[in-house]
């Protein structure tokens, strides 16, 4: 390297791919085996952790022996480059590292990666991973061990299919048995073995490979795990069955905002949360999760919020405000587009965004942690009483019906909202809201052009 750009680099600091030491210790395999299980680097020996050049003094064999000491404590074996260079009438030595091509590399039996300017211990998850990964394989589509064609439902098999004919107009193979069929849609080897994919999309009980590939659907009383529970489902069965075992019991424990009027049997479902939304976070989470984790998907669902909570975390280059299409297991994500359980690859987080804007709720929000990643949604509604509108829709006139919705979703109202909302006259909003008031419907707060109304809380 020149000694121009051997400066430059020094000048840029320490970061993914440079390391400064200023003598050759431990940390120097480490760091060493740490850029062969990433991109590669340099590491320059004879430098201050701050930048400044103190130089080095090395014998006939001293790089000879470094490389040697490099070499025999990785596993596999990290070759390097190494030069000593004059940088200001003192020796620096570089020890360049490429990528290694079988990875992960180790270092007596722990295994490192870079992040930022620092070595950081690998997981093992992130190792079983980075063996999937050196392999051209993803998790979803390794064969299942003791798995066999006898695990796998026809009908399940036969299902998909019809969807996938009826959805994205593939027409169904002929003269191809399920064997061959499961080969060709990377649902198995062809010799009878399912992969993982293959278990989870058309097993007979897929968690008798994989107890974690399960969904937990919690209702709590409050705001908290603290709380009472009012309801649970564990779901179980395929991807596919257990989306539309949690659907249904979301459904029946989230809060209608539609009325119900005694001038027709139809409702308007007006649910405090996108529906298609909330579907959209369970299956990305079914989809990209981390499935050599032990956890498995919950969703819990609170007076004020809906959390989905994913066992794994997004794609390294991958966030909500970039999201790129990087599907941890590719396999099962087209297995959902087949079906049409979702629409367009890369296009969940934005089409959650959307869907909560236009239904009138705050977009999702996320919360991440190093063994698990949460979105979470705000419902509309935070206060901890609510009322039900199908209970009292018989006491109230439609403008009043629409008062109180505006009341449970913004927290108030006011006779001017009142007026804007219903278009009549002022002496009407005070009769109407104060009929609201007497049945103990509405409390008033403040006086005069102040006056508000806000929801009732019982004692």
């Amino acid at each position: 390297m020149e000694t121009a750009d051997l400066k430059q680099r020094i000048t840029q600091g320490e970061n993914t791919t440079t390391e400064f030491k200023e003598n050759f210790d431990q940390e120097v395999i480490e760091t060493a085996a740490a850029f062969a299980n990433t991109d590669g680097g340099i590491i320059l020996i004879g430098v201050s952790d701050n930048g400044e050049i103190r130089g080095i003094t090395i014998g006939k064999e001293t790089l000879r022996n470094w490389s040697n000491r490099i070499a025999q404590a990785t596993e596999p074996r990290v070759v390097i480059e190494i030069e000593s260079v004059a940088v200001e009438e003192k020796s620096v030595v570089l020890i360049h590292i490429t990528e290694s091509s079988i990875k992960p590399v180790s270092v007596r039996g722990r295994c490192y990666k870079r992040v930022g300017n620092s070595n950081r211990v690998m997981s093992p998850q992130e190792i079983a991973q980075m063996h999937l990964n050196a392999t051209g394989q993803t998790w979803d589509q390794r064969l299942a061990a003791n798995a066999g064609s006898d695990d796998i439902d026809p009908k399940k098999v036969q299902w998909y299919l019809t969807q996938r004919e009826e959805v994205r107009n593939v027409a169904k193979p002929q003269d191809m048995d399920a064997t061959e069929l499961l080969r060709n849609i990377k649902g198995g080897n062809g010799e009878g073995t399912p992969t993982h994919a293959g278990i989870l999309f058309f097993g007979n009980y897929p968690q008798r490979f994989f107890q974690n590939a399960q969904l937990r659907v919690v209702r709590f009383k409050g705001i908290s795990v603290t709380h009472p529970v009012i309801n649970r489902l564990d779901c179980s069965g395929t991807l596919w069955e257990m989306v539309d075992a949690a659907e249904e019991f979301i459904r029946q424990n989230i809060r209608l905002l539609s009325f119900r009027t005694s001038k027709s049997f139809q409702r308007d479902d007006k649910f405090e949360y996108p529906l298609k939304a909330l579907r959209e976070a369970i299956i990305n989470a079914l989809i990209h999760r981390n499935y050599q984790k032990h956890s498995d998907v919950r969703v819990f669902i609170f007076d004020t919020r809906v959390e989905v909570i994913n066992p794994g975390t997004f794609p390294e280059g991958v966030s909500p405000d970039a999201p790129v299409h990087e599907p941890v297991n590719p396999t099962l994500s087209q297995f959902m587009y087949d079906i049409g359980f979702i629409e367009r690859y890369g296009s969940g987080i934005k089409m959650m965004k959307r869907l909560s804007k236009e239904w009138g709720n705050k977009a999702p929000r996320y919360e991440f942690h190093p063994l698990e990643t949460k979105i979470i949604f705000d419902s509309p509604i935070q206060e901890n009483t609510f009322i039900e509108i199908d209970d009292i829709s018989e006491q109230l006139n439609e403008r009043q019906r629409n008062a109180l919705f505006h009341v449970q979703k913004n927290g108030q109202i006011t006779r001017k909202e009142y007026v804007q909302i219903n278009h009549v006259a002022n002496t009407t909003a005070y009769e109407e809201l104060r009929d609201m008031v007497d049945k103990s419907l509405l409390d008033v707060i403040g006086k005069g052009r102040g006056t508000k109304y806000i929801q009732k809380v019982n004692d």
